[in-house]
């Protein structure tokens, strides 16, 4: 008797466990975590117009098609709105893992259309090069915003990237979760139209944080950040002591994206 009774307590333990795990798993499913995506920011420093046309002409018609074939796309170039004489141009390739990142050399070496598209660039003399260096840098998205977004509404866009940097890693972390704790949310509350944010992993200037934002022209821009300024909850986070301090250099630049671009 006490064998059969012990039997039922313990078929319905069991039942009771995987009724309340499925109903978890279902709460869990019904609100998945976007993954932290990866971002390399390419500048092609570029000497001429000339030369800035025949990496334009690489990009739009040798590179993005081959990310595209390897499933990377929301991939973004770009130029100084006011460069003064300086052509470089600015990739921004969003990746969903360090696995495809790390792949991505041997991928384009067997893309045979690839390489038939890249002929006239990969043909340029070592004295006249198209470019003089590639600087590259890697970032992690923060855990505030995953996922790179394009920004809604008539194209083309203004974007705005900004670097700030930090005198040491604490405060450029305690930097990043201010963002995640409410100034991401404060930017998207006045429209500043966060494209992305990213941690610096690999890079110039380290520690620092990169971010991307947009806006329909230069005017929308300036009211939105004006907007920001005076948010209350921006007054209430500049004030704590927790984040004083943790940006010691700002630098930024504003960007019109080229007509392939995808980011618009």
């Amino acid at each position: 008797m006490n064998h059969k009774t012990d039997r039922r307590q313990f078929l319905a333990g069991t039942v009771g466990a995987a009724v309340a795990l499925g109903a978890g798993q279902s709460v869990q499913s019904a609100e998945p975590k976007q993954n932290q995506e990866y971002y390399e920011l390419r500048t092609y420093r570029i000497a001429d117009a000339e030369k800035q046309k025949i990496v334009s002409d690489y990009l739009e018609n040798a590179l993005l098609p081959g990310l595209k074939r390897m499933g990377i796309n929301r991939v973004g170039v770009f130029k100084e709105t006011e460069g003064k004489g300086d052509h470089s141009l600015y990739v921004l390739i969003p990746y969903t893992s360090l696995q495809q990142f790390s792949s991505l050399n041997d991928a384009l070496e067997k893309d045979v259309a690839y390489h038939t598209a890249a002929e006239a660039y990969f043909a340029q003399p070592q004295k006249s090069p198209a470019y003089s260096r590639i600087e590259s840098r890697l970032m992690k998205a923060f855990q505030g915003m995953p996922v790179l977004e394009t920004p809604a509404g008539k194209s083309p866009h203004l974007f705005e990237l900004r670097t700030y940097e930090s005198h040491n890693e604490n405060l450029a972390r305690l930097k990043v979760d201010m963002f995640n704790q409410g100034e991401i949310d404060i930017m998207r509350d006045v429209k500043l139209g966060p494209v992305f944010f990213g941690e610096m992993l690999i890079g110039d200037d380290v520690p620092n944080l990169t971010y991307m934002l947009s806006a329909p022209n230069s005017a929308a821009h300036e009211e939105h950040w004006d907007a920001f300024r005076a948010h209350p909850d921006w007054t209430r986070m500049k004030q704590m002591d927790k984040y004083k301090g943790t940006v010691s250099k700002i630098t930024n630049w504003y960007l019109a994206p080229l007509p392939f671009s995808a980011i618009q």
